[in-house]
């Protein structure tokens, strides 16, 4: 049964029946995860959705490799793409985490980085069918310096 979110939209539909909830253990799928994460701020995940199709040919189907080449006159072409969300703040991130996903690959990677966070418990959902926002975990990767759990130096 789809929980109230996933029933008013066929985007929403078909996200919840092939994609919710479903761990992405490979970086491609977590680069563009996280890409769209950091897109989605401030905005609903549907808006993303639409976006979608339009995100994976401005940032080369979020090939971390790709993207973390990009330069000053990508970020601008970026810029004037309608079919994007055009923040160069958050235009600039995915360019950043594409360039530390590179630098994770000698020391485990952008997965294990990601997944050594991984709770032990699954979160509790609530009445809308939706986890907490944050975890103890969370917060812990998010502050954690890249690579703190493989080795990598901090590069923020």
């Amino acid at each position: 049964m789809r929980p109230r979110w996933a029933v008013s939209n066929p985007l929403l539909q078909e996200y919840f029946d092939t994609e919710w909830g479903r761990p992405i253990r490979d970086e491609h799928g977590l680069f563009e995860r996280l890409s769209l994460e950091g897109f989605q701020a401030g905005l609903s995940w549907l808006t993303i959705l639409k976006k979608r199709p339009a995100f994976r040919a401005a940032f080369a189907n979020f090939d971390p490799d790709a993207v973390a080449e990009f330069t000053d006159t990508d970020v601008e072409q970026l810029m004037q793409n309608v079919e994007i969300i055009r923040n160069r703040q958050k235009i600039q991130a995915v360019i950043n985490n594409a360039r530390a996903t590179l630098q994770l690959r000698d020391h485990g990677g952008l997965s294990a980085l990601i997944w050594a966070y991984q709770p032990e418990t699954d979160p509790t959902l609530d009445a809308d069918g939706n986890p907490p926002s944050q975890s103890d975990e969370s917060i812990a990767l998010e502050r954690a310096p890249i690579g703190a759990s493989s080795g990598v130096i901090n590069s923020h």
